[in-house]
Formats: structure tokens, sequence, C-alpha cells
């Protein structure tokens, strides 16, 4: 490397003026230098051919460029023989690090040198084993004229050379990436450390390999190495190879360039995507030793989690919340949705109740997020919801037209509309379904019934091990997998069914193993001994216990699917009572099937209907043009014939209570030219248009805002009646939003007493439900990641 440098150095030094170069002209002197530039670098890479130069030169090849109009030479260039890109020769390290190692040529493939202890001396070209002969171990090195770009040096001086070019000039052969040289390691000596041992040496390397900056090209030392540490000495043998080459070659090779745009924008990406996973990801994560090698490899900067969790934070939520403050202002009024006062079960007392506002054009944006934990009262609830409208709308209260909530409307909610006379305040049908399932629990039969059968059948298969390991076996026979039935624990909530639904299913999904149980040597020598046994085969052979079980199951499922679908759809108060209209059709249906009394059942549902009924769902479901019907003259007409006489005077106290006194009567003699005149075909039909939803194939409102539009815009003659309507039927009968994932809740549960940790999990959570809102997004990553496993395990369809 040094005869290259200094041949290098002597070619590029300018041509020193002789005395007869006076008599030359000045044309003449630049033909006669730029021929001696030419040499001295042909020169410099016939030596780096031969092994005593720079890698590079196996690929950049002197050229001199004549003038086109008198033909005389008027500079050198370095042609690439890879590409046939041409480039300045006034410097040739320079133009192989920008073009060859950072990958500009399209041919040059670079391939970094393997660390000696990932490569077995047996597959590597070149290297020998212990047993081979001495006149073999004389030729172990690569020759260069295998390596492309470079030229065989004479077979006379073949042997002479051979060390040398072992650690100079191999490695200019294959494109290599870098131009270090690592020479040969120490050979450790045993007898230097010699010790009688009683067994022999752990480990014992054949050979010392050298790693090299070629195309991949290792060298043997023809000597024994015996590591005195055992195998255990490999790894910190690769690492001492390791900081050698990074002794002997500092700089790495460079990665991808960006733009201090282009990072800042990749940046601001990233702190999108961490503030809005809530918790999934944390700031720690940042600082993970992959994750910085990730950052540095496509080119970005390390990032600090206290810049993450501080300025960054700071400045993402007053964006999110201006541009909060900023909708909410655009619009003349709302609905406060408030969710979570309900427990979610997460497994701690820390629970988190979302306070959004619902807009009159279809969206909701986030307000505030409200840490509880344990029992909350009512009253504390009351005061939570009043102090966010006034610090909303301020002395103009009656901007927010109601609340929906999934807990306290027979208190909080009651005492707020009794309060206030504009108010709507609603329950949420999505919490009404779900307590639906709980009231059929605690007051149906069936249900009673199945838990007492479903307990004792799992009990017993579970606790006796002759009947648990033949269900096991028959179990890995019909469904490839084995597992004890899931029975609730002792101190489970009795009002909650879900555990019990659980164990349902899985009785349902084993019947078939349960049934040849039955057939198994050790179930017939049980039921012999114990009276137990023969009750549990009595009940799986009657078909009347499988009945039921089915009929529990369906009639869960049926409630839950319509529930989830409230969840995903959120529907407006009108459509509340269609709801439960379908509910009921779908109930009476299902009593049909398993035989099953419908009295008891409807009794149920219309207790549940009571509790959940507000007049507001008779108001909007009259008032909004979606729900008109077509009768025989051609005229659209509110559905009055689906309301009962209580729903009809529901209807009229809601108007007058939700206007002036002074525009009371007005407003009743409007509704009744609404009653009997309706809508133009023409503006109903337009409203009621429907187009299929792509992703679920169901059949969509194709623009749900009509509703409300056709009564600000063609409905203006109803002048009182028209205010109650637009203030109606915008509003949702679910309270359903941002859900929080349950990491973020436990991390809350153990910093949230603090004020820095309390306000930072405001601050991510206003951001990360700022974000779900705007794209309707209504799901945890929880719950994302359970689908996806399900579709793994081929649970649902795709």
């Amino acid at each position: 490397m040094a005869a290259t440098n200094s041949s290098t150095t002597q070619a590029t030094q300018p041509v020193e003026s002789s005395p007869a170069a006076g008599n030359l002209s000045t044309d003449d002197l630049a033909v006669k230098s730029v021929h001696k530039r030419y040499e001295g670098l042909v020169m410099v890479r016939n030596k780096a051919v031969k092994g005593k130069g720079a890698w590079y030169w196996a690929h950049l090849e002197p050229v001199l460029v004549h003038n086109p109009d008198t033909g005389l030479p008027k500079a050198v260039k370095l042609r690439c023989s890879l590409c046939d890109a041409l480039f300045s020769a006034s410097n040739p390290s320079r133009t192989a690090s920008e073009h060859l190692k950072r990958g500009t040529c399209p041919n040059f493939s670079s391939s970094g040198p393997k660390p000696i202890t990932t490569v077995s001396p047996s597959s590597m070209p070149g290297l020998t084993s212990p047993s081979s002969s001495s006149h073999h171990q004389h030729h172990t090195s690569v020759s260069p004229s295998s390596m492309p770009g470079l030229t065989s040096p004479s077979s006379a001086h073949h042997h002479h050379n051979n060390r040398k070019r072992s650690s100079s000039g191999g490695r200019g052969g294959g494109g290599a990436s870098s131009s270090y040289q690592v020479p040969p390691l120490a050979i450790v000596d045993p007898s230097r450390f010699s010790v009688e041992l009683a067994y022999p040496p752990a480990v014992s390397v054949a050979t010392v390999v050298t790693a090299t900056g070629g195309s991949g090209g290792l060298y043997a030392q023809q000597q024994h190495l015996m590591l005195s540490g055992g195998k255990e000495d490999l790894g910190a043998l690769a690492m001492l190879e390791d900081s050698v080459k990074k002794l002997k070659s500092p700089k790495a090779s460079p990665g991808p360039t960006l733009s201090k745009t282009q990072i800042d924008s990749a940046l601001d990406y990233l702190a999108d995507w961490v503030y809005e996973s809530c918790g999934s990801v944390s700031f720690s994560s940042l600082e993970h030793p992959k994750f910085k090698a990730f950052l540095n490899q496509v080119g970005l900067p390390a990032v600090s989690r206290r810049e993450f969790a501080g300025a960054r934070l700071d400045a993402k939520y007053e964006e999110a919340k201006a541009e909060s403050e900023v909708r909410i202002r655009d619009a003349m009024f709302f609905q406060i949705s408030s969710d979570g006062w309900k427990s979610r079960n997460y497994g701690g007392e820390e629970n988190l109740v979302n306070i959004s506002v619902n807009l009159p054009n279809g969206t909701s944006v986030f307000r505030r997020a409200v840490f509880t934990s344990g029992s909350v009262p009512s009253k504390y609830a009351e005061e939570v919801l009043w102090d966010t409208i006034r610090d909303i709308c301020g002395n103009s209260v009656q901007q927010c037209v109601g609340i929906v909530s999934d807990k306290f409307k027979a208190k909080a909610l009651k005492s707020l509309e009794g309060q206030h006379h504009w108010m709507v305040n609603l329950s949420c049908q999505f919490q009404g379904f779900n307590s639906l399932i709980k009231d059929l629990s605690k007051e149906l039969p069936l249900f009673k019934n199945v838990t007492d059968n479903c307990f004792k059948l799992a009990n017993f298969v579970n606790n006796k091990s002759q009947i648990r390991n033949a269900f096991h076996k028959y179990q890995l026979q019909e469904y490839g997998q084995a597992g004890l039935l899931r029975l609730p624990s002792k101190d489970y909530d009795k009002s909650n069914f879900g555990p019990v639904h659980t164990l349902v299913e899985d009785i349902l999904s084993s019947a078939r193993a349960l049934q040849l149980v039955l057939l198994d040597e050790s179930y017939k020598i049980v039921s012999m001994e114990e009276q137990i046994g023969r009750e549990i085969e009595d009940m799986l052979r009657d078909p009347h216990f499988w009945n039921e079980l089915e009929a529990v199951h369906s009639l869960i499922k049926l409630i839950k699917g319509m529930a989830q679908e409230i969840e995903i759809e959120r529907p407006l108060v009108g459509c509340c009572i269609p709801l439960w209209d379908e509910l009921r059709g779908k109930i009476r249906d299902w009593c049909s099937r398993f035989h099953i009394g419908e009295g008891p059942v409807e009794k149920v549902i219309d207790k549940r209907f009571r509790k959940n009924y507000h007049p507001a769902w008779a108001a909007a479901f009259i008032l909004d043009p979606l729900y008109l019907v077509r009768d025989t003259s051609g005229k659209y007409l509110p559905p009055f014939k689906c309301l009962t006489p209580e729903q009809e005077k529901d209807v009229d106290k809601l108007i007058t209570r939700l206007v002036s006194r002074e525009e009371a009567h007005i407003a009743l003699m409007e509704l009744m030219k609404w009653r009997t005149e309706g809508l133009d075909p023409v503006y109903a039909q337009a409203v009621q248009m429907k187009q299929r939803d792509p992703v679920t194939g169901k059949m969509k409102i194709f623009n749900p805002q009509s509703s409300r539009l056709v009564w600000e815009t063609y409905l203006t003659q109803f002048k009182s009646l028209g205010k109650v309507a637009v203030r109606l039927i915008f509003l949702h009968a679910t309270s359903c939003g941002f859900k929080c994932n349950w990491s973020f809740l436990k991390w809350v549960g153990a910093h949230g007493h603090s004020r820095v940790g309390t306000d930072r999990a405001q601050k991510l959570i206003f951001i990360a439900a700022h974000s779900k809102l705007e794209r309707r997004d209504f799901s945890t990553d929880e719950e994302k990641d359970a689908e996806l496993f399900a579709l793994a395990n081929g649970l649902i369809s795709t």
C-alpha cells in the first residue's frame, strides 16, 4: 500500500519545467503534461493489477480524451470497466469511494468480509485440512487469476509472490467494498501454556483464517491453532477480528442520504405512529438497539425517547387540539358522548372514560379523558359532563343538544335533562343490548338449566382423571388438539353470562369427542362405580339437553351479533325503534326454531326496552325523512302507524318541550301538516337512496346527511318543527367511540397518580383518539390481533 500511495502521489505531481520547455508552445506543454499524467496513471494501474496497488484499479482504467478539432489529447479520464462511465482523474480514490462503494455503479457487487468463525475451513476455497500434504499446503492461497479484473502474475514468480499477494494484492478482486487489510492473527503455541491435562483439549482449530476485502477471499496459515479457552474462545476471537477491521477501516459504508426535509417528514410520521398506538409502542422501544440499527439502515438519525415524550408530544397535542377546536366552533350545535363509566374488565381497577363531541355533519372529535377507579357516584358523573359542556360553549349552553352515555340514565342524565329543558339525554344502545343478555340469564329458567348442566358436566370431565384422559384422546383424534373445558372461576360475577357462554361453546365444539367418551371402556367402569357417571351419560344421550344448549348459544350469538353491528355502524336515534322491532322479529323466529315459549322471552325484552326507551326515539323516527313510508296515493308520509298510542303522545310532548312556549302550538300544527303531507316523492327517494358497501356487501344510505339537509334547505315552511328536527335526527344512539389499549390502562394504573404522568397520558390519549375518530377506526390493536389470529386458526371466514 505504501508503494501504491507513493506511485499515485508521483503520478499526480505537476510536470517540472525543463530548459527545453521554453522552446515549446503552450499547447505543446499541455499535451506533454496530459501524456505524462496518463503514463503515470497507467503505471500505477499496472502495478495494482500485479497485486501491488489499490483494489479499485481493477475497475478503473485511464483513458485519453482528444480534442475533436485538433485531434490532440486534452485531458485524462478514468473509465469504469463495469459500466463505461467516465470520471475526472484528479482523485482516483475519491472516485472509487463515490462510484463503487456507495453503490452508484449498477454492475458493481459488494460483499463484505465474513468473520472467520462463521466459515468452516472445509468450505473455504484455498484452505487445507490438517491432513493435507506439505506440497498442497504451499498452494492454499487464492490465485489472483481467479478474481475478475486482475491478471495472473507469471508462473516464475508464483511461489515467491504468493505470501505477499495474500496480504495486499488479493483484496482487489471481485469488486470488494472494503480496502482494508487484516494481517494474520498470531498463532497460539500450546507449549507456552503447557499443563498436564487429564482430558483432550476442548477445541482445536486447524487453521487461522484472515478475512480480507476481496470477494470473500480467505487465507490460511499452515499451523494448528489451539485455543486455551476451548470453543468459548471462538466468540471472543470473532470480536477481536471485528475490532481489527474497525481500526483498519474506521469509515463505514455510507447509507442512503436524505435531505433535512425528508428526515423531518419521516420522523413526523414515526411520531404519529407512536402516539396513535397509545401505549402499544413504548417510548423506551425507540432506543432499542435493533430499532436504532433500522433507523441507521434507512438513513435516519437516532431518536430520543425524552424528545418524543416531551417537546414533540406537546407540539402534536397542541396541533390536534387546535384542529378539534376549529371543527367544534364551525358547528351550530353538538352532542356530548360519554363512554367508559361501565367497567371494561381489563384486569385492574383503573378505568378510562372518553368524552367526545358528535357534530351535525356526522363526524366526532375527542374532547377529554377522565380516569376513574372503583365505583363512581352519579353526582360526580353529572358534574364532569356539565363541566365539559361549559368548557366547550361557555354561557351558550343551548349549543349542546344532549348527551349519550353508557351509564347513569336514571340519575345523572335524567337530572341534567330536568334542569335544562332543551337537552335530550340518551342511554347507549350497545350497552342496552348487552344488558339484555344479563336480563335473560337471570330471568329465563332455560339459562339456569343450561348453566347447571354445563357446570355438572365440566366438573366431571375435568376432575376425573380416567374420563379426562379419554376426553383428551378423542379430542386429539377428532380435532388435532386437546384441552380442558373452560369452567368459570368460583367467584365469577353471576350477572355476567360471558364465562358461562364460553363453557357452552366448549361443550358444543367438543360434542363428538364427548359422545365417543361414552363408548370408552374407562367410562363404562366409572359409570358402574359412581352414580354421577350414569347421570352424565343419560344427560349426554338426551336430545333435550343438546337442544337447550344450542338454543342458549344461538340466542347469545344473535344478540351479540346485533350489538356488534351497533358498535360498528353507530346508528342515529331515529333507528332505535326499528332496531328493537328487528330484534323482536328475530327472537320470535328463535322461539319457533327451538320450541321455546315466546311469552317469558317477550316479557324480558319489553322490560329492557322500557328501561332504555326515550321519547326522542319516537320523535326522531317520525321526523327523519329516511323512515317515510310511501302510501297508496304515492305520498311519502311519516310512519305513525308503527308507533303505539303512548309513543305518539311522547312525540307531541317532546316537541313542545324543545321549543319555547310561544312556539309550542305552532310546532304542533306543523307536525299535523307533516303527518298529512309528508315530503315530496323525489326528495324522499333521494334521501332514501342506497348503495352497496364494498367492504361488507350490505346496502347502506348513500348520503346520511341528506335527512338533516332536507329540513334545512327544502322544508323551510316548517319553521318551528324544522328547528326541532335538525337538532334531533343527528343525535347518536350509542356512545361507542375511541377504545384504549389494555397495556396503556395498565400503565396509567401504575403512573397515573403523578401530575406529569397524568398530563402525558391525557395528551397521548387526545392525539390517538383524535386520529382514530378522524379515520372512524373504533377498534383496538388487541382486537385486530385477535381477529388476525382467529383468521390464522380458521375460526372466522375471510
